[in-house]
C-alpha cells in the first residue's frame, strides 16, 4: 500500500492511497461468505455458494462494493500510520478507482492536530490568593456550625427577621379569589425572600393571630403577572435557639472536649481548604497564562463537533427541567446570536485546551495506570449518582475508556503546568504547588494532584476566583420551571 500526504491547511490533509488488489483478498473472501449466506440459489446450501455462481447470479460489483466498505476502515488506519498523521474528527473518504484484480485507490480528507511549540513554562508567572486564615474566618465557620445545631422555639413576640413562622396565604384579583394562590399552615423563614414580593416586609412586626394585606405580582398560574391583594395570617412565631460557644458545644458538635481544640481544628480545616483552593486557582491561572502565549489554528470540524455537543447538552438539561431555549435566553438576558457565539467561543477554547494538554502529556511521556483510571471512574460515578461498576461497564460498551484515560492525562498535564510555572501569593511569597500536589488527602493515600487529575482536567474552569458568572442552563431552567408553577 502506498500513501501520499497533501497538506490542505495547517489543520487538514488529503491522503491519496493506492492499494494492490491482493490486500483486498481477506475482505473479498469475507464478502463472498456473507453474500453466500444471504442468497438462496437452488442446488446450493446457504453459505456454500461458489464465488463464480455468486458473480453470475448476484453480480461481482455487489461483492466488490461490500469488500471495499469492509476494508476501508483498516486501510484508512494504515494510511494514517504510514503518513505519520494524527487525525482528528471524522474522515471524508472518496473511492477514486477500483480496478478489479489490479488496484483500489481512494482519497481521504481529514482534520489533523496542528503543529505548535509549547512555551518555556519556567518563564510563566501567576499570582494566587493568600492562604492566611483570619480570626474572623474561624469565628464565621464556628457560627455556621452553631447554626447547624440550632433549634426552633416558640416565642410570644412580634416577628423579627430570621424567625420561622407558620402562616396562611390567600390572594385575590379584582375581588375574585385565585384558587392556585391559597396556602394553609405554610412554614416560612422570614428574610429569605423566597416567595411573594412584599411578604417579608409585611410579616416583620406581626404577632401570632394577626392578619395583614399587601399587594404583590403573582409569578405563576392563571393570573401570572397580575397585581393581587394578598392576605397573610400568622399562626405561630419561632426563633432560632443557637447553642452557646463553649466546651459543652464542642463536645456536642465534634469529637473534641474543649472549645480551644475545636477552634484549632477549625483553623486547620480552613487552612487546608484555602490550600486546595490555591492549588486549583494556580492550575487554572497557569493554564490560562500558557494558552495566552500560544496561537494555534484550530481544526474546524472538531470545533463544530464540540459546539454541537455543548449545545445538545444544554438543550437536554433544559428539556429534563421542563424548560425551553426561549425561556432560558429570556432568563439569562441573551439573544440567540449571543448564545450561539458563546457556544462557539467555549468550543474553541475547549479544543485549544485539549490540544495543548495532549501535546504536553506526549512531551512529558505521561501515562495512565489502572488505579488512576479506576479513581477517575469512581469519582465520575459519585458525581453522576451511579455505581462505579455500572459506569465502567457503560464506558467499555461504548468504547469510551480511551476518552476517560485522555481526561486523566489532561488533568496530569495541568498539574505539570502548575508545578513548572512560578507561583506567588498576593503577599509576594513563593508558593510550592508541587509540594501541595503531593500532599496526601484521600482516604486511600491519594495525593492532591492525583485527586485533581482523576476528577477533572478543568478545561472550562473559571480562572478568576472573584468573577461573577451568569446563570447556567440548569439554574435558569429551574427558575423558569418555578415561574410556571
Amino acid at each position: 500500500m502506498k500513501t501520499d500526504v497533501e497538506e490542505l491547511s495547517p489543520t487538514r490533509v488529503r491522503l491519496s492511497v493506492e492499494v494492490p488488489f491482493d490486500e483486498l483478498k481477506p475482505s473479498l473472501d469475507k464478502a463472498y461468505r456473507e453474500v453466500g449466506r444471504q442468497v438462496r440459489i437452488p442446488g446450493f446450501r446457504p453459505g456454500r455458494v461458489p464465488p463464480p455462481v455468486i458473480d453470475r447470479r448476484v453480480g461481482r460489483d455487489v461483492v466488490l462494493s461490500q469488500a471495499v466498505n469492509d476494508a476501508i476502515p483498516d486501510l484508512y488506519a494504515k494510511a494514517v500510520a504510514e503518513g505519520d498523521v494524527y487525525a482528528l474528527g471524522q474522515p471524508e473518504v472518496e473511492i477514486t478507482n477500483l480496478d478489479d484484480g489490479k488496484e483500489l485507490t481512494f482519497t481521504v480528507e481529514v482534520d489533523i492536530r496542528p503543529k505548535f511549540d509549547l512555551p518555556d513554562l519556567s518563564t510563566v508567572s501567576v499570582t494566587v490568593d493568600d492562604t492566611l486564615v483570619t480570626p474572623d474566618e474561624v469565628a464565621e465557620r464556628l457560627a455556621m456550625l452553631q447554626d447547624r445545631f440550632a433549634s426552633l422555639k416558640g416565642v410570644q413576640r412580634p416577628v423579627e427577621d430570621g424567625d420561622h413562622v407558620s402562616i396562611d396565604l390567600s390572594a385575590s384579583v379584582d375581588g375574585q379569589p385565585v384558587e392556585d394562590a391559597q396556602a394553609s399552615g405554610l412554614s416560612y423563614p422570614v428574610g429569605s425572600e423566597s416567595m411573594l414580593d412584599g411578604l417579608d416586609q409585611t410579616l416583620i412586626g406581626m404577632s401570632a393571630g394577626e392578619s395583614a394585606t399587601f399587594t404583590s405580582e403573582l409569578a405563576g398560574g392563571e393570573f401570572a403577572g397580575h397585581e393581587a391583594e394578598v392576605t397573610v395570617t400568622v399562626h405561630s412565631v419561632k426563633a432560632k435557639d443557637v447553642p452557646g460557644l463553649d466546651d459543652d458545644f464542642a463536645q456536642m458538635a465534634s469529637e473534641f472536649d474543649t472549645l480551644g481544640e475545636l477552634r484549632a481544628d477549625t483553623r486547620t480545616q480552613l487552612e487546608r481548604d484555602k490550600t486546595m483552593q490555591q492549588v486549583i486557582q494556580a492550575r487554572n491561572l497557569a493554564l490560562e497564562a500558557v494558552l495566552d502565549q500560544i496561537d494555534i489554528p484550530l481544526p474546524e470540524s472538531v470545533v463544530a463537533d464540540e459546539a454541537k455537543n455543548n449545545r445538545d447538552a444544554i438543550l437536554d438539561q433544559l428539556t429534563r427541567a421542563g424548560a425551553s431555549l426561549d425561556g432560558y435566553l429570556e432568563m439569562t438576558g441573551q439573544t440567540e446570536e449571543k448564545f450561539e457565539a458563546d457556544i462557539d467561543e467555549r468550543a474553541r477554547r475547549a479544543v485549544k485546551v485539549s490540544l495543548v494538554l495532549d501535546q504536553l502529556a506526549r512531551t512529558e511521556e505521561l501515562g495512565v495506570d489502572q488505579a488512576e483510571l479506576s479513581g477517575y471512574v469512581t469519582r465520575q460515578a459519585e458525581q453522576m449518582g451511579v455505581a462505579p461498576d455500572q459506569l465502567a461497564q457503560q464506558l467499555v460498551e461504548n468504547n469510551q475508556l480511551s476518552f476517560a484515560a485522555a481526561e486523566v492525562l489532561r488533568g496530569k498535564a495541568m498539574n505539570v503546568i502548575a508545578e513548572r510555572v512560578t507561583v506567588t501569593d498576593k503577599s509576594g511569597n513563593p508558593v510550592d504547588i508541587g509540594a501541595a500536589l503531593n500532599t496526601p488527602v484521600g482516604p486511600g493515600g491519594e495525593t492532591e494532584g492525583e485527586v485533581l487529575a482523576e476528577t477533572d482536567a478543568d478545561t472550562d474552569a473559571e480562572t478568576d476566583a472573584d468573577a461573577e458568572t451568569e446563570a447556567g442552563p440548569e439554574e435558569a431552567a429551574a427558575e423558569e420551571a418555578d415561574a410556571k408553577a
